[in-house]
């Protein structure tokens, strides 16, 4: 399928190709294929009992829903960038995108679970390659400098896909069906995927060397079974042998994973990219936010419905705040970055969310309801500082040439950093005592905060001089015009 779209640059129309930038071009693709990806891990969640109602199936058997989905990402985030070098961002992004359309297409016709479960897997693989060639594709078409200003339009699906899913699931399933909550992908996908063929640049690879078949099994194998074990631990208990082999061997795996890859001239996963500081430590701090923010929107909306009474639609639109809040921090960043720093954004993004998580675990006790609005939206700045500076310091000192391999690593520590945060998050509710009171969720809300602290700390190695070199580095390669290469959308 990626060879097919060998020729598709050729196919586009000069003239249109030029009228549209190559950055805008990146933007519109990256963030409409994202936000889709990411709405569809909570966009389906509001449609299970209407889905069981359908098949004749309990809450259990139709997990395989979700975790199929989740993965099949998994899996195929680690052979994304082999992909990109072996035949260009552009061929990849626009492939990917392809098949997760066409799989949101084929979900909507399933008839039964086993061919939904399927069609869900065909997503995932679309959904895992998406995210690491399109931030590939944006830290290449913009320099240093100007990544700040992008963030803006990254955040916007990270902020609000989450949180806007259970919303419009909820409305589409009681107005229509749950069929249109896989339906609604078909006209964003069909326009994004038009969009880029006629306007999205390639960021042609350096070639890449002989697959690396026995790295991908193995980091493709790992996680999926780490990622099945922490979605399923929760429900079926830690000490059941369904969730403790896979945690196990996904974790033999893994480490295996990290020998053969330091180890064999030609890795999938350049892990040695971990040696440069900067990408490491902002990835310390980013994991830890990460997990924790992913606990508290599992846990949040749980609580506003067992203990104060709110109904599905009522409980995403009040979690909604933190989506704008987010977007509020992609733009307070971009004027603070130079004036505050990266480090001193991250500290305060992370003890901010601590601060607020504290609050909320208290609010399970009997806070005024009217505060939660005001403190979700104060939740999603607090993180939206975090992550904006993070990302964008993460790459600062990052060579092009493996911006790949740097986007790879970051996704998939935010799928296990996601999985873990939830996995935590719904054993430490579920062990409280069941009744279905608000007090249930305190223990996991509590913890969330000590997770959120600890990114903190972590953000305090953060060099800020480091990023200001960077800058400077980067503001010299293009001086001497020594940009990366490219090629437009009409280009042979």
């Amino acid at each position: 399928m990626i060879a097919a779209l060998r020729g598709a640059g050729n196919a586009s129309d000069p003239a249109s190709g030029r009228r549209v930038s190559a950055k805008v071009a990146v933007c519109v693709v990256f963030v409409a294929a994202n936000f889709m990806a990411i709405m569809d891990t909570t966009i389906v969640n509001v449609a299970l009992p209407a889905l069981g109602r359908d098949f004749g199936m309990d809450g259990s058997e139709l997990s395989s829903v979700n975790v199929g989905y989740l993965v099949a990402m998994a899996v195929f985030i680690p052979v994304s960038g082999w992909l990109s070098s072996r035949f260009g961002t552009r061929r990849t992004a626009l492939t990917a995108l392809l098949l997760f359309t066409v799989a949101s297409g084929l979900c909507a016709t399933a008839g039964s679970l086993a061919a939904l479960t399927g069609y869900r897997v065909l997503q995932g693989v679309g959904g895992g390659l998406l995210a690491p060639v399109g931030m590939t594709m944006m830290l290449r078409a913009f320099p240093v400098a100007e990544r700040l200003r992008a963030q803006k339009y990254v955040m916007v699906p990270t902020a609000v896909a989450p949180a806007l899913g259970p919303v419009l699931g909820g409305w589409l399933v009681d107005t229509a069906s749950w069929h249109w909550v896989f339906l609604v992908n078909l006209p964003a996908g069909a326009l994004a995927l038009l969009f880029g063929l006629r306007t999205l640049p390639d960021f042609p690879g350096t070639g890449a060397p002989r697959f690396d078949a026995l790295g991908f099994v193995l980091a493709g194998g790992g996680l999926a079974a780490v990622l099945y074990a922490l979605t399923r631990g929760p429900d079926r208990g830690w000490g059941s042998g369904q969730i403790l082999v896979p945690l196990v061997g996904g974790a033999v795996l893994l480490a295996l994973t990290a020998v053969w890859e330091l180890h064999t001239r030609h890795p999938m996963i350049d892990l040695r990219i971990v040696e440069d500081q900067l990408f490491r430590t902002t990835q310390l701090a980013l994991l830890p936010m990460g997990a924790a923010f992913m606990g508290v929107l599992y846990l949040y909306p749980q609580f506003l419905q067992t203990g104060l009474g709110y109904d599905a639609l009522r409980s995403g639109l009040a979690t909604f705040p933190e989506a704008l809040g987010m977007l509020t921090a992609s733009q307070l960043v971009e004027r603070l970055h130079d004036r505050v720093g990266p480090r001193r954004l991250m500290v305060g993004g992370g003890a901010g969310a601590a601060v607020i998580v504290l609050y909320l675990a208290t609010a399970a006790s009997g806070a005024p309801p009217v505060t939660l609005y005001p403190s979700m939206y104060l939740l999603g700045c607090s993180v939206g500082l975090l992550f904006a500076s993070g990302q964008n310091a993460a790459f600062v000192t990052v060579p092009a040439s493996r911006t790949a391999d740097a986007t790879t690593v970051l996704n998939m520590q935010r799928q296990i950093a996601a999985a873990f945060g939830v996995a935590l998050a719904g054993t430490l509710a579920g062990a409280g005592t069941g009744s279905g009171a608000a007090g249930d969720y305190r223990a996991g809300l509590l913890t969330m905060a000590g997770v959120s602290l600890c990114a903190c700390l972590f953000a305090l190695r953060v060099s800020d001089r480091r990023v200001h070199e960077g800058y400077r580095a980067d503001a010299t390669q293009t001086a001497r015009g020594e940009s990366v290469p490219m090629r437009r959308a009409a280009d042979p």
